[in-house]
């Protein structure tokens, strides 16, 4: 008998949320290694063309947009934030009816991501428990990997740690296959992921990476154009990358990829989240990624001081910005695709000289944006954070709670301001949110 697999992507509890281009990457690609004939559904409750989602319609042009959401109480460690808490994503009616009508499933199989977000996941395995009570659960992804004990406390069967999947296979006594992420399990696809290698060979003093992917190793280039090409007969328009490190050693992993992409004339709309390091921006890459059909380039810079670049890990300094945004410009990037990602609320803050960094990377034609820090365990820099929070309960790393902690929410909101008034002086551009 076929195995019955189902697939979840949990809602989000958090003050805030948006689609910037969030799918369940990992949990698909897992999908697609099970053996043939396995009977796989998926729910998503973050996939906005959904039926049951009603701002399905309000995107902008690149695939983002806003989640459904509703208020919810705040949790105890988070109260006197003056901020409401939400759950993003479906209801919680859909799903129940969902298990109800295409129930019962041998397993699921739920990705967390967020460690704060455990809500989500709690929820879900309450529901698994109450009405699908025969289904093992698995536990997988960055908060199973960061904080196992506190996954393990919600009951799961299994709790997968890292990207090794030996105990899952065990678990279900399979054998893995080799196929593509499971991509047709959604009924309308408009943004799909891609990643062109794993792990990342950096070891930023705030990054989770190394404890999740410790070792970079790229993926075949004909495994890489074969998931663009599913993509794209999908209906994928824009495709972003969940690369940590996509410009690492780039003869052997991008540069063929984006010359395959090119041979091939193949029109999609390329977007970077998760951060390229800068420093690796030549000009030779710059024009490759720009005819490739990139459209969104977002530098992980964090700040312009010295001092905390050396002391964090050195990823990118202010000279090599203006470099790989001089090669940029010169290679026909349109300035409403360049932003800068600036770290606030980091513990080392009296080092990082947040609003002179805003104004370098603004006086260089960048928009910013602005991401929180989020103290996670295992992190140098989350460790250091001990004293100040309870480390162990995951509610306690949620970025916009610790950044009003460290800074008071007041200089939150001032800088939040100043970055919105940067970026507006730079209009038209393209719309994205202070983060």
């Amino acid at each position: 008998m076929a195995l019955r697999v189902l697939l979840i992507n949990p809602p989000i509890f958090d003050f805030s949320a948006y689609d910037f281009w969030l799918k369940p990457y990992g949990l698909l690609r897992v999908a697609g290694m099970l053996p043939g004939g396995s009977d796989v559904e998926l729910f998503d409750y973050l996939d906005r063309l959904h039926p049951a989602a009603s701002m399905s319609r309000r995107e902008d042009e690149s695939g983002r947009g806003n989640f459904d959401s509703r208020a919810v109480d705040t949790p105890v460690p988070l109260q006197g934030m003056p901020r409401r808490y939400r759950r993003f994503g479906m209801a919680r009616d859909v799903f129940r009816r969902f298990l109800r009508e295409r129930g019962p499933f041998d397993v699921a199989l739920v990705q967390t991501v967020m460690t704060y977000w455990y809500p989500g996941v709690r929820e879900v395995l309450e529901d698994l428990r109450e009405l699908a009570p025969d289904t093992r659960t698995v536990l997988g992804g960055v908060y199973a990997t960061l904080c196992p004990a506190h996954a393990r406390s919600l009951g799961a069967d299994l709790v997968v740690e890292g990207s090794r999947l030996r105990p899952l296979w065990d678990f279900l006594g399979i054998q893995p296959a080799d196929g593509l992420p499971l991509w047709d399990l959604y009924p309308r696809l408009e943004v799909g992921i891609l990643k062109l290698a794993i792990g990342c060979p950096f070891r930023c003093t705030y990054c989770s990476v190394p404890q999740v992917d410790p070792t970079f190793r790229g993926y075949p280039l004909e495994r890489s154009v074969a998931e663009l090409e599913q993509l794209v007969a999908r209906g994928a328009r824009n495709i972003a990358f969940y690369d940590d490190a996509l410009l690492y050693r780039p003869m052997g992993v991008l540069v063929p990829f984006l010359e395959a992409v090119i041979d091939r004339d193949m029109h999609v709309a390329f977007h970077t989240p998760n951060a390229l390091n800068a420093r690796f921006i030549t000009p030779d890459i710059a024009e490759l990624m720009v005819r490739a059909g990139f459209q969104t380039f977002f530098l992980g810079f964090e700040s312009k001081a010295y001092e905390w670049q050396r002391k964090t890990g050195g990823k990118v300094y202010g000279h090599e910005l203006e470099r790989a945004v001089a090669a940029l410009r010169a290679a026909g990037a349109s300035p409403r695709g360049l932003t800068a990602y600036l770290i606030i609320g980091h513990p080392e803050g009296n080092l990082q000289d947040v609003e002179a960094s805003m104004k370098f990377a603004h006086e260089l034609g960048l928009r910013v944006m602005l991401s929180e820090f989020s103290p996670l365990p295992g992190t140098p820099d989350g460790e250091a954070c001990r004293s100040l929070i309870d480390l162990d309960e995951p509610l306690c790393h949620n970025k916009t709670f610790f950044a009003a902690q460290r800074l008071g929410y007041d200089e939150v909101e001032r800088l939040k301001g100043l970055c919105r008034e940067l970026n507006r002086s730079r209009e038209p551009a393209a719309a994205a949110p202070v983060r």
